[in-house]
């Protein structure tokens, strides 16, 4: 029987076999990529070498990705959706293209020595073309070559079959989609691979990065074409299983069978939404990067997480705290694989069970007012959404779900505009903050993170040898490291460590880059705290003059001078043991 663990060997066996190096799961939290919050695609932490910069292993990689997104949140509870998911990929960085990417998603999908799919019930999509770039005849016809008739390919706008860029500008292209035929009736004429109807089950996505989106909104062909591909693990897994969700797999099911012996009321979508959502969650906190629940970025992702759990867990009629019942249970499905769940497993289950007391007193005051409302008013206004809000602390999205349910109509207009008020922070940290995309590393951006090198290296210097870095995140506004020191910084350290940085950059020291292997790289001094990522084969090293000398991926400036005056705007505590200072470069 197929298991996701098989499925899982048997892409990276197919992939080794096409000279394919086999990459870590990077972390949850991407470390130098500021349009997103969380890793939502392999492509994440691959963007310096997808931009061009060498790989150290070579220009043919391959991985199973840990990847978040809340962008379809609302979707979870169908037998698909998940905000929390693994994505299977390979990548060409400016190798082999269409051609080989097309037969070897084709060979993986119907040799019976791989899935042994029955290619008479494969369906293909391709982008139709339009004024910005051709119609991807080129990928059709490597279809047809394969035995896909004409009649099992659709050609679908930019909407459906167009990857990126994620910003206004950069790398971006398009893309072929697999489908496969479940031999459910079609719902209507219309019916065909894109339906939601349950008939075609999207496997694979090969996207083709050819193009660059200027500023001027041209597409301009570029120098190094790439491939990027994904396969949703979850997905694929129920679909060989026979299954008609994913949480009829071996990933969900003692999860679902815990909440059926929990919950009073048989509501499907309910004990979905509560899987997937505390699963993400425990990924999450397992990530052990000073993220705990909070009303910003990663934090306020969170907490809508582990509250929307709480509260479809009252509709269960769940009697007291669940989550970590819910969270031992994934920990055991998933700690073998992925070792920092069980590292980490008193934090994730410490956090759930403080998140569930304080959104207890919320839910009750909320629900109260809430119910008080209605019988009052007949109706729950866009004021009345913001009051909730402000007053309680009720999520907005809460009483969103709770009008919808009792089929009443919030005013949005007028929720919008109090809330736009008052939520500027939360909505910066998740709107556009989850599309799978390639960042536009802008000249500021690549500055601000050869400054996180000097700080780190002026941080052991000022602080001590055991400052390790616990994650960073960088904006073009902006620079945030966070380190590991038991004890709040003095003025003078914050004034030494400022000095430290800016005498580095006034130097103008060449910043040197090498390749070589982590051993080799430790040996000589490097910093790899992040060194389980980089295990296999070469890594790159970047040194600065005899200040810093780190394992990272980049992207770097070619010399110091170029980085600007350093400014530590603040220094604080993000959890125990762990500090961050945020800082300008000016």
């Amino acid at each position: 029987m197929w298991t996701a663990k098989k499925l899982e060997q048997r892409f990276l066996d197919f992939f080794k076999e096409k000279k394919h190096a086999i990459i870590p799961s990077a972390s949850l939290i991407p470390e130098n990529d500021p349009t997103v919050l969380f890793t939502t695609a392999g492509m994440h932490p691959l963007v310096p070498y997808l931009l061009g910069q060498p790989h150290p292993l070579g220009k043919r990689l391959a991985n199973n990705q840990k990847s978040l997104r809340t962008n379809d949140i609302e979707e979870v509870g169908d037998p698909s959706h998940l905000t929390f998911f693994f994505m299977l990929g390979n990548w060409s960085l400016g190798d082999y293209f269409k051609k080989e990417a097309i037969e070897w998603s084709f060979e993986f999908l119907t040799s019976k020595r791989w899935l042994g799919l029955d290619k008479n019930r494969l369906y293909i999509t391709c982008f139709a073309g339009d004024k910005d770039a051709p119609k991807d005849e080129e990928s059709a016809k490597v279809w047809e070559s394969l035995g896909i008739p004409k009649e099992r390919i659709f050609f679908n706008p930019k909407e459906d079959n167009w990857w990126g860029p994620a910003g206004k500008t950069g790398p971006c292209g398009p893309d072929t989609e697999m489908f496969y035929d479940t031999g459910k009736e079609k719902c209507g004429k219309n019916c065909k691979p894109g339906c939601f109807c349950g008939k075609y089950f999207e496997i694979w996505n090969d996207v083709f990065m050819q193009y660059n989106k200027t500023a001027s909104g041209k597409y301009e062909l570029l120098k190094q074409r790439n491939v990027d591909t994904g396969m949703g693990l979850e997905r694929t897994t129920a679909m060989l299983q026979g299954k008609e969700t994913v949480f009829e797999t071996e990933l969900f099911k003692p999860i679902m069978d815990k909440l059926d012996e929990l919950s009073e009321k048989d509501l499907v979508k309910s004990k979905r939404i509560i899987a997937d959502h505390l699963r993400a969650a425990c990924f999450i906190l397992a990530e052990g990067k000073g993220i705990v629940p909070s009303n910003v970025e990663h934090g306020y992702v969170l907490r809508r997480l582990i509250r929307r759990s709480i509260r479809h867990g009252r509709l269960l009629g769940i009697k007291g705290n669940f989550c970590r019942k819910i969270a031992e249970i994934i920990v055991e499905i998933y700690g073998k694989d992925w070792p920092e769940l069980k590292k980490n497993h008193e934090l994730i289950y410490l956090e759930l069970e403080r998140e569930e007391e304080r959104f207890s007193k919320v839910l009750s005051n909320g629900l109260k007012m809430f119910e008080k409302i209605l019988r009052k008013e007949g109706k729950i206004s866009g004021k009345d959404a913001f009051l909730l809000y402000q007053s309680f602390g009720f999520p907005l999205e809460m009483t969103l779900e709770l009008a919808k349910e009792r089929g009443i109509t919030v005013d949005k207009k007028v929720f919008e505009r109090e809330f736009e008020k008052h939520q500027q922070l939360s909505r910066k940290a998740t709107e556009g903050k989850f599309k799978s995309g390639l960042q536009d590393y802008g000249e500021k951006t690549v500055r601000m993170h050869t400054a996180t090198h000097l700080l780190h290296a002026a941080l052991r210097k000022v602080l001590g040898g055991h400052v390790q870095q616990k994650g960073s995140n960088i904006t073009p506004e902006r620079l945030r490291f966070d380190f590991s020191h038991s004890e709040k910084l003095t003025k003078e350290q914050l004034k030494k460590l400022e000095e430290l940085v800016n005498e580095q950059i006034k130097k103008a020291i060449p910043v040197e880059r090498k390749e070589e292997s982590l051993a080799e790289a430790k040996k000589e001094g490097a910093l790899a705290f992040f060194g389980e990522k980089y295990k296999p084969g070469k890594v790159s090293v970047y040194t600065i003059g005899d200040f810093s000398k780190e394992v990272c991926a980049g992207p770097h400036v070619k010399n110091t001078k170029v980085i600007g005056k350093f400014k530590i705007l603040k220094e604080e505590s993000v959890a125990a043991g762990i500090r961050r200072i945020k800082a300008v470069i000016e």
